[in-house]
């Protein structure tokens, strides 16, 4: 499909090098982060305002942070008529959580005010506390009907949030914008969730850099990819510390309690965002044996990038050939 494309636009003589090589750009924020756009040719400020207009209307339906959108009117009464949109992430998640264990989960919202998370009133609560609210979370007790998009939950006091899923969901939905436009290049960044569209215009892949958990401000590594996304989740991202402990935002559904990871980071590579961003979560929760056995059952569609809790920089052989690292020695996982 790349080479078809290009081989289009480069028989536009209207289009020229000068212009495929210039950007156009965009931050914004949204889905409570920031987000940074970069277009490039001829077309690069029609599609920057179509690509900014999908993400405030999505925001306007999957974001719990906003009073009106179409998740927290649901969160709110309990019980909503869903849009195609949402119908499409809902039944995207419900597959997930079946195919992760429950792991991952969108009704983890009850849990995640708990802590204060949301609210970054952060606290460390009772197990009684706890224990109350994970007969809350589970989704299994969705109620949905995929006739009619209505939803409802059989417990009062359940809420859903698509923090997990939402920001690749909508990275997807961008490329599909790029797609029809014949977009040359671009690059999406949602909050770290990062999008190489095709190649650079110079006709190199994009060089994403992967923070490193030890030090942030330093990167563990950098991976070439095209028409990639590269989503990674670890425990340095949000967290407060209690009682001179750290507690960071990954909850395990199953313990209502932040993971107990033996991981520090964990990267997804993935041509479909929305699958990336769910299983950065799921795998970190699982760990380094079951992620890597997940990887090796389902990873068809995907490949992992893994830091071990002692400093072990796993990575799955279909992106060996694309990751450099000065920090770590590179380990690679095969089926």
């Amino acid at each position: 499909m790349v080479g078809s494309e290009d081989a289009v636009s480069n028989k536009q003589s209207s289009v020229t090098d000068s212009e495929r090589e210039e950007a156009s750009e965009s931050e914004i924020f949204a889905l409570d982060t920031e987000i940074s756009l970069k277009v490039y040719g001829s077309k690069r400020e029609e599609v920057l305002k179509k690509l900014e207009n999908k993400i405030n209307e999505l925001d306007e339906l999957l974001s719990t942070g906003k009073d009106s959108s179409e998740v927290s009117r649901l969160n709110n009464t309990g019980k909503a008529v869903l849009s195609e949109t949402s119908i499409s992430l809902v039944k995207k998640s419900l597959e997930l959580n079946k195919q992760t264990g429950g792991l991952f989960d969108i009704t983890i919202y009850p849990l995640m005010e708990l802590w204060g998370f949301p609210s970054k009133n952060y606290k460390v609560p009772s197990d009684k506390e706890i224990k109350e609210t994970l007969k809350n979370v589970g989704s299994d007790k969705i109620i949905f009907d995929e006739a009619t998009g209505e939803i409802s939950f059989k417990n009062k006091g359940m809420k859903i949030d698509f923090g997990g899923i939402g920001k690749g969901y909508i990275t997807d939905e961008l490329v599909k914008i790029l797609t029809e436009e014949k977009v040359e290049s671009a690059i999406i960044n949602l909050g770290g969730n990062v999008f190489g569209f095709n190649k650079k215009p110079d006709g190199s892949l994009w060089n994403v850099a992967i923070r490193d958990p030890n030090e942030p401000e330093n990167y563990m590594a950098a991976v070439k990819l095209e028409d990639c996304a590269v989503i990674t989740s670890g425990g340095y991202e949000r967290y407060f510390e209690e009682g001179g402990k750290i507690y960071h935002h990954i909850l395990n559904p199953k313990t209502g309690k932040p993971s107990d990871s033996d991981l520090k980071s964990v990267s997804i590579v993935s041509k479909d965002g929305t699958l990336a961003d769910a299983l950065s979560t799921s795998l970190f929760i699982m760990g380094e044996k079951k992620a890597i056995e997940y990887w090796k059952t389902k990873g068809k569609n995907f490949d992992i990038i893994i830091l071990t809790e002692d400093n072990r920089l796993l990575v799955s052989e279909g992106v060996s050939d694309k990751i450099v690292s000065d920090r770590y020695d590179i380990n690679i996982i095969t089926r």
